[in-house]
């Protein structure tokens, strides 16, 4: 019989949430859309309640699980001109709930939940926010009932990321509270940064490879000459520099100068071939590929801290996977090789060749630290569930690059400031662009709110921009005393650069304009999104802007 053709099974086009969400795949891939599609976001509204709204819809487009806003006001009228998730039908409604059935028509994967209740009803319900994955709260927050206070502890305990938010007027700020140690692995560093080639530590089968591609190199046609991977050049040569250099490599600037100048006096002058560029891409690496391995400092503050955190079968996958990163760095005075190779001049079967046995080098490193966690999970009795490979792999991959976040609790108050803390404000104060004084204008308006006998009216609403000139001029007079600062001319210098942002939050009388607030809420989202991806680096802590000059900035406070 004869034998029939076997019909190709059909190729499958991306499926309808991959076309959705095409663009933000490319950024955070499947793992990152996952964690975004499983998280629960609360939102403590306050004030206008315009910033919150549109940091949510800026979640809800790209797919957050679900939402919950606790709002305990009605619409008014002045709602409708900055809120567009409002109608003229949503007068004297919940707040609460019409905002939620307006975002929720922006993505019907995506549920929300209405709350019209204080918030101090709604926290005095035991452990309530233990269902969420990160709260968003609206300052400002008047703490006279301590409700700051207590949102900031429960989540400093919980480990539940929360964001403190101002939007009045021309300015707008964040703080990011973070759990104590708040680990992220892939943070998306420069493609170019992360090239590990280990080529003054290479392996056998590396050695073994450049040894026979560049044993004859002298007698290679022109063509094959002028396609040799510019990584077995540099091997090469290497070895031929060591044998008149004591078995030591290039080591500083100078002598990797004179190296690059050795590689070039072995290109081919006259290549009718197309030239040599791969003995280029050799000497342009030399400064960069020509380095022993060393520990990043990140990595090296994982390491001191890994011991206190293998607790029992609760440790967090990351500790586990970072101790035996740790052990492996040990053994071997390396990291796990990433095993990426950068694109360069050679013939396709070199490149595969070579592609082929960076990532076997790759595959046995993440085997090692796996075969090393496997038996620490065997130790450990209450560890119900292996950790996954991938997860493990994309640990060693980017080992180099892992970052912790120290995160700290929201300053409600500079009582809790360190000295060094408050000379380091007191420091960036005096700098005559510094946006700092933004921040300690809005910790001004919270004193004030918090003062207000009047719990119903927005911060500065009936009181006079000589109120939060009291309350700044304490500030600044708490930050001289503790940094050790008598100066009384510079205490006046920065008291006049921050009046204009007084007069500004005393105009506004707590109302939000919404293009200050649509932009905020970009920014709060995107940093929002890092957090629960656990991708790319999120603020750390406090971000200001200024609306007036267009200027924004980070402070670590």
């Amino acid at each position: 019989m004869a034998k029939r053709d076997i019909t190709p099974p059909p190729l499958h086009g991306p499926t309808a949430k991959e076309k959705k969400y095409d663009r933000q795949l490319r950024l955070w891939a499947a793992s990152g859309q996952e964690a975004l599609e499983n998280a629960h976001v609360l939102l403590l509204n306050s004030g206008p309640g315009v910033v919150g709204v549109e940091i949510l819809k800026n979640l809800i487009l790209p797919g957050v699980g679900s939402f919950t806003i606790v709002d305990e006001a009605d619409v008014l009228e002045e709602d409708l001109g900055v809120n567009f998730f409002l109608v003229e039908e949503s007068l004297g409604k919940s707040r609460a709930k019409e905002t939620c059935k307006y975002l929720t028509e922006l993505n019907p994967d995506v549920s929300g939940h209405p709350v019209q209740k204080s918030m101090a009803d709604f926290l005095s319900e035991p452990k309530v926010l233990n269902d969420y994955t990160l709260v968003l709260l609206i300052g400002p927050s008047r703490n006279d009932d301590g409700l700051l206070d207590e949102i900031s502890m429960h989540c400093a305990v919980e480990a539940l990321p929360l964001i403190y938010i101002h939007s009045v007027g021309f300015y707008s700020q964040f703080s990011v509270q973070l759990p104590q140690a708040f680990p992220i692995v892939d943070t998306h560093p420069d493609p170019a940064s992360t090239q590990d080639l280990r080529l003054l530590e290479p392996w056998p089968e590396l050695k073994t490879f450049m040894e026979s591609e560049t044993k004859d190199l002298d007698s290679l046609s022109d063509h094959d000459h002028g396609h040799v991977p510019y990584l077995l050049l540099l091997l090469r040569f290497l070895e031929d520099w060591k044998s008149f250099h004591d078995g030591n490599p290039p080591s500083d600037y100078k002598e990797k100068k004179e190296f690059k100048s050795f590689i070039e006096s072995k290109a081919r002058s006259k290549n009718p071939e197309g030239g040599e560029e791969n003995f280029d891409e050799a000497t342009a690496a030399v400064l960069k590929s020509l380095n022993k391995s060393s520990l990043p400092s990140g990595l090296r503050e994982i390491f001191e801290d890994v011991d206190k955190h293998l607790v029992d079968g609760r440790t967090a996958n990351f500790w586990m996977i970072a101790s035996a990163i740790k052990y492996f760095y040990e053994q071997h005075h390396s990291l796990p090789l990433p095993g990426a190779l950068p694109d360069m001049k050679a013939q396709s079967q070199d490149y595969i060749q070579l592609q082929n046995i960076y990532k076997t080098k790759a595959r046995q490193d993440i085997e090692e630290v796996t075969k090393s966690i496997r038996k620490r999970e065997e130790k450990l009795t209450q560890k119900t569930e292996l950790i996954d490979l991938k997860e493990i792999g994309a640990f060693c991959k980017g080992a180099a690059f892992v970052k912790l976040i120290r995160g700290r609790s929201l300053l409600t108050s500079l009582k809790s400031a360190t000295t060094s803390r408050h000379a380091y404000l007191f420091e960036a104060l005096k700098d005559e662009d510094s946006l700092l004084p933004i921040f300690i204008a809005f910790l001004a308006y919270d004193t004030l709110a918090q003062n207000s006998a009047d719990k119903s009216s927005q911060a500065g609403a009936h009181d006079s921009v000589d109120s939060l000139k009291q309350h700044t001029q304490t500030i600044i007079s708490k930050l001289a005393a503790t940094a050790d600062e008598n100066d009384s001319q510079s205490q006046a210098d920065i008291m006049a650069r921050i009046n204009p942002i007084l007069q500004e939050l005393a105009r506004a009388e707590g109302a939000e304009l919404h293009n200050i607030s649509a932009l905020m809420g970009g920014m709060v989202a995107q940093e929002v999104i890092k957090i629960i991806t656990k991708q790319y680096i999120p603020v750390d802590n406090t971000c200001v802007f200024d609306g007036i000059t267009s200027k924004s900035a980070v402070f670590r406070i």
